[in-house]
C-alpha cells in the first residue's frame, strides 16, 4: 500500500511509465475490489446504527427513514463505515479484523488502504497527463494524484468537493461518494457545529463530526440534488 506521505509527489520517476489503459484496469479492477469490501462491511452495520447515522444527517423522523433522493443514504453509509464515536468500533475496523485474504493481495492491499481512508476537502487543480486528475487536499496541502472516471469527465479545474480518499496504489481513489464544496456550504457546516471552531483545521479535518457535518448541511442546502452515482462500468463513480 502506497502511504499518504510518499503521495506528495505523486508522480515517480523511478516508477515504470504507465499507459492510459493500464491505468484504467488497474483502477477499475480495484474499484470493483473496494464494492466488494464496501458490501461485506455494510452486512456488519446493525439498524439502529445505520438509523443513527441517517438521523445526524436529517433523514429520519422518528425510527424511519425519509428520502427525497436514494442517493442521499450513500452518505449515510459512508458514515456508518469510516467513523464511529470514541466508544465504538467502526465497521471498517470490524470486518478487517475478521477478513482473511493473502497477504499482499490486492484484496488485503485495498482493505488496509480502506482503513486508513482519510477525509477532506481537494480541489481540482489540472488534468493528469495519464488518466484522472491532480488535486489538491485543500486541509494538509498535499498534491494527490486521484483516478476517478466520472469526476475526471466532469470536474474543471478550480472545483472543490469533500470526499473520502484512500491509497491502494500510486494513486488515490475516493470511497464513492463526493459533495460539492463551496464557500456557502463552509458556513452552513460552521453554523451547525460550532463546536468545530475551536479546533485548528488539521485537527477539525481529522474530526468525525466534520464529514457528518458537511453531508448534512449538503443535503439540507439542495447540493446534492445535481449530484448522482454511476456504477463505475458505466463510466465512473460521481458525476
Amino acid at each position: 500500500m502506497v502511504d499518504f506521505a510518499a503521495l506528495r509527489n505523486p508522480v515517480d520517476q523511478h516508477e515504470p511509465a504507465l499507459s492510459r489503459d493500464e491505468v484504467i484496469a488497474r483502477y477499475r479492477h480495484l474499484r470493483e475490489i473496494s464494492k466488494q469490501h464496501h458490501f461485506a462491511i455494510m452486512k456488519l452495520i446493525s439498524r439502529d446504527a445505520m438509523l443513527r447515522h441517517a438521523r445526524g444527517l436529517g433523514l429520519t423522523v422518528g425510527k424511519t427513514l425519509v428520502l427525497n433522493r436514494m442517493e442521499d443514504l450513500s452518505l449515510a453509509y459512508d458514515l456508518a463505515i469510516y467513523t464511529a464515536p470514541a466508544d465504538r468500533s467502526r465497521a471498517a475496523d470490524r470486518y478487517a479484523r475478521s477478513a482473511r485474504f493473502e497477504p499482499g493481495s490486492d484484496e488485503e492491499v485495498m482493505l488496509q488502504a480502506m482503513c486508513n481512508a482519510r477525509f477532506s476537502v481537494v480541489s481540482v487543480q489540472r488534468r493528469h497527463p495519464v488518466a484522472g486528475l491532480m488535486v489538491k487536499d485543500l486541509f494538509r496541502d498535499i498534491d494527490l494524484w486521484l483516478v476517478d472516471e466520472g469526476l475526471e469527465i466532469s470536474l474543471p479545474a478550480g472545483t472543490a468537493f469533500a470526499t473520502r480518499y484512500f491509497a491502494p496504489d500510486r494513486f488515490v481513489m475516493t470511497s464513492g461518494v463526493g459533495v460539492p464544496f463551496d464557500d456557502d456550504l463552509l458556513e452552513t457546516v460552521v453554523d451547525s457545529s460550532p463546536l468545530l471552531l475551536r479546533k485548528s483545521p488539521a485537527e477539525a479535518i481529522e474530526d468525525r463530526r466534520f464529514a457528518e457535518a458537511v453531508y448534512r448541511a449538503a443535503i439540507a442546502d439542495g447540493v446534492m440534488d445535481g449530484v448522482t452515482y454511476q456504477d463505475p462500468s458505466d463510466v465512473g463513480d460521481a458525476a
